[in-house]
């Protein structure tokens, strides 16, 4: 579904990310792990049309979208829920969800609405309230209900699991391993690799802008290496 060849990309002399390739088939969630600055959430920004790499490909369902604008970007089927959410914090719940709808027919934006409500409770509690005074985890349900509201075929999660306590951390994962038996394809960046790895099929490990490891999940979890550098092993 997503093939990323020969990637890379500056932030003006600075050589953040380097000679990137990797895959993700439909049906998949695959992991980016590695440390602060390792390149991960600049791969998905590039992914998204947020940055442009200096070379290769990014191809979505066949087709090069490596020169497409953002939103013509998630027209196409692939949403980013960004690092930190993002949510417009002076908007209510539901206007932020609405605005997640923007490139869906009109006519279906209320089944899908309620669809997002059915996933997130709280958020249907809270639809009135402004984003701006949810909890970091209301908002982190938010930010993955508003790009549900596009119809994602494939789902980016940049860091989903950021600031929150571990009671959190792990209703955001078993949401994450509901979309995913639900048929949502995902491509999760996240620090807490123990949790990606424990609920990805296949993870990429990086390291100053470069992947120096990729396994199925399992044989990662189980690496030495891996172990001591990102799980406290």
């Amino acid at each position: 579904m997503l093939k990323v060849t020969n990637m890379n990309v500056y932030y003006g002399n600075i050589y953040a990310v380097k000679d990137i390739n990797f895959e993700v088939s439909q049906g998949e969630v695959v992991t980016l792990i590695g440390a602060n600055g390792a390149g991960k959430s600049t791969i998905l920004k590039t992914i998204s049309g947020l940055l442009r790499s200096k070379t290769g490909s990014i191809s979505f369902a066949g087709e090069e979208i490596g020169n497409t604008v953002s939103h013509g970007i998630v027209k196409k089927g692939l949403a980013h829920v960004p690092e930190g959410r993002r949510v417009f914090a002076q908007m209510s719940v539901q206007e932020n969800l609405e605005l997640g709808s923007y490139t869906q027919p009109i006519a279906t934006m209320s089944e899908r609405m309620e669809q997002v409500y059915t996933k997130f409770p709280r958020l249907k509690e809270r639809r009135k309230q402004h984003a701006g005074t949810l909890s970091g985890g209301e908002q982190q349900m938010l930010a993955m209900g508003r790009a549900l509201m596009s119809r994602p075929k494939l789902l980016m999660l940049d860091e989903p699991s950021m600031g929150l306590a571990p009671l959190l951390v792990e209703q955001i994962f078993e949401i994450i391993g509901e979309l995913h038996r639900a048929g949502v394809t995902i491509l999760l960046v996240e620090q807490n690799a123990h949790m990606a790895l424990t609920v990805a099929n296949r993870g990429y490990v990086l390291e100053t802008g470069r992947i120096v490891l990729a396994d199925d999940a399992k044989t990662l979890l189980a690496n030495d290496a891996v172990r001591k550098a990102y799980l406290g092993g």
